[in-house]
């Protein structure tokens, strides 16, 4: 047995305190991470986008923090954009890109890719998902085998409790509510599902460890069929819709509340944003809604709030996706990212803390249809759509044609200027000739 002299004891009890406190240190300096994810929630279905519902701790956040103006999930139905969102990759790298998954899928997206809640939890902090998950509801595809430590909700979408799809003679069970892996309730009452997760994730916050959290609260509504608690029915005086988005505005109200109380909310990223375009909902004053590549289905309301990191009162009328907030996140929080891992999106961060983000360097976005077809292309404020499959109506409009937009000159997408800019039209074409062979 060997023995150490005393002062080589010390020495090693003084370095694992240096190297506990400096991680201590590191991860008091991180912040908590909150992404508030709503289901079908259009552009104008907050107050401050212009919208006639009540959402007073929304626009408070905005206030205190940037709130976008040409915000894109990257699909117009929900599997596809959270892929999107959880990953930094269009789904089409990974086969996800088509329509959404069914509870009689067989599929989900592949253990294969790095999702978010696995960088950050690989990266030493605690990871969550409260709510719908909807990216396969098989267990290899499930929260917990995709970097979540914590679940508690549904695996796919509200209309999918107990439907029966006449196409394939499939009767789907009662929706399944789960805490971590284990069912502890079927077909649950949707009207409490709100209430149901801002409690969850209130508790949460009040439970949690020395770690820095990352905190998925994925929301069923207003996801039809829409419920809202007793507490919020007739409450807006604008009908059942405006309750639900006035229940959902509570929601982030009592987190924002909850992380106050705990002194987290100087050093908590909030960001709030929808997963897609409205089916009941208002995109106004944007052409289109849920399902389709016009700007209405895939331009949504968009918050960041960081009160510790970013500078509050700002308004960015640039475009920005939410697959930026994969390499975004990864540099805020200090992550390593595998060097090999392909993105799709763009490191935002040390603009956000500058408050530059004015200055982002011009790049495309590609617009997937429900069907899997790249229907349309931006760049910079133009436009270009070259095929339609939902949102245009043949019988009535006849075939359409290639159609070019100035969205800075025309948001509604009503002036098709193709004819009178060949050289952007070509530009554009080629854009996407080029991103479908990379493919």
């Amino acid at each position: 047995m060997a023995f150490f002299p005393k002062t080589w004891i010390l020495f090693l009890l003084l370095f694992q305190f240096s190297v506990t406190g400096l991680r201590a240190q590191k991860n008091s300096d991180r912040p908590n991470i909150i992404i508030f994810f709503t289901d079908d929630q259009g552009y104008a279905d907050v107050g401050c986008y212009g919208g006639n519902v009540t959402t007073p701790h929304l626009d408070k956040l905005a206030k205190e923090g940037i709130r976008f103006t040409d915000f894109y999930v990257s699909a117009n139905v929900c599997t596809p954009s959270r892929a999107a969102l959880l990953t930094g990759r269009y789904p089409v790298r990974y086969g996800l890109h088509e329509a959404v998954l069914f509870p009689f899928s067989e599929g989900g997206m592949p253990t294969s890719e790095y999702t978010l809640a696995e960088l950050l939890g690989d990266n030493g902090y605690s990871t969550s998902l409260v709510g719908k998950w909807h990216l396969g509801h098989k267990a290899e595809f499930m929260p917990w085998n995709q970097g979540f430590q914590q679940f508690y909700g549904v695996p796919y979408s509200n209309d999918m409790d107990s439907h029966y799809y006449a196409h394939n003679d499939f009767q789907s069970p009662p929706l399944p509510f789960y805490s971590n892996q284990e069912v502890i309730e079927n077909g649950p009452d949707q009207r409490y599902l709100t209430k149901r997760y801002t409690e969850a994730a209130v508790k949460q916050i009040k439970s949690k460890s020395d770690k820095p959290f990352f905190m998925y609260v994925a929301h069923n509504m207003p996801h039809t069929p829409i419920h809202v608690s007793p507490a919020f029915e007739g409450k807006s005086g604008q009908g059942k819709y405006a309750d639900v988005i006035m229940e959902l505005d509570w929601s982030m109200g009592e987190i924002v509340k909850a992380l106050k109380e705990e002194g987290l909310y100087e050093n908590t990223l909030i960001l709030f944003t929808s997963d897609n375009g409205p089916r009941l909902g208002s995109a106004e004053p944007l052409r289109g809604k849920k399902a389709e590549t016009w700007d209405g289905g895939h331009r949504v309301p968009a918050i960041l709030s960081w009160p510790a990191g970013i500078k509050g009162g700002q308004i960015h009328g640039g475009y920005v996706n939410a697959m930026d907030f994969f390499p975004t996140l990864a540099s805020i929080s200090e992550s390593d990212m595998p060097k090999d891992l392909k993105i799709d999106g763009l490191d935002l961060s040390r603009k956000i803390k500058k408050g530059k983000l004015k200055k982002l360097p011009e790049r495309p976005y590609f617009f997937y249809g429900r069907a899997g077809e790249l229907e349309a292309v931006r760049l910079g404020k133009w436009k270009l759509h070259r095929a339609k499959t939902r949102g245009w109506d043949v019988k009535k409009q006849g075939a359409f044609t290639l159609a070019l937009y100035n969205l800075e000159a025309d948001i509604a997408e009503s002036n098709n200027v193709a004819a009178e800019n060949p050289k952007i039209v070509a530009k554009l074409q080629k854009l996407i000739s080029d991103f479908e062979s990379s493919l």
